[in-house]
């Protein structure tokens, strides 16, 4: 998937298989390879609801409170507004969809790599796009 199309902030790379141009805005869906142990901190989307699709590796979930695991072939619906993130655990790299409805997020992680954004030393700058992309960081990622 490191293609032409494909962007990379942080170790992670992400390809928009599906713009919200292509779907009249409704949705948006991001291919994404993540290394073992990345993982965004805690944040709420406010105005998308997010659906992962694990396609190999696996991820820990965390949902307000409640984890679970997910590998290959599950997925996990989070809803706007809801206080998430995920981690990468196992011995492989998880390559994921990312399905936003309705679409715009995936602009956050052009901006993000376009401006190789580093955690922390760059917060101030991330945590202002994050919030033209409707984002809040509300804690730490998991350990």
């Amino acid at each position: 998937m490191t293609d032409d199309a494909s962007i990379e902030w942080l170790g992670v790379y992400y390809k928009t298989i599906l713009s919200p141009e292509e779907s009249g805005g409704t949705m948006s869906i991001v291919d994404s390879i993540s290394p073992i142990g990345s993982g965004p901190p805690r944040h709420i989307h406010h105005n998308e609801d997010e659906t992962f699709v694990i396609l190999t590796g696996a991820c820990r979930v965390w949902l307000e409170g409640e984890e679970i695991e997910l590998v290959a072939g599950q997925s996990a619906f989070i809803p706007r507004g809801k206080e998430h993130t995920f981690k990468v655990i196992g011995d492989e790299p998880s390559r994921h969809l990312v399905i936003l409805t309705p679409g715009g997020f995936e602009g956050f992680f052009a901006e993000m790599a376009a401006g190789q954004f580093a955690i922390p030393d760059d917060m101030p700058a991330i945590i202002e796009a994050a919030e033209r992309h409707n984002l809040t960081f509300t804690g730490p990622p998991l350990d």
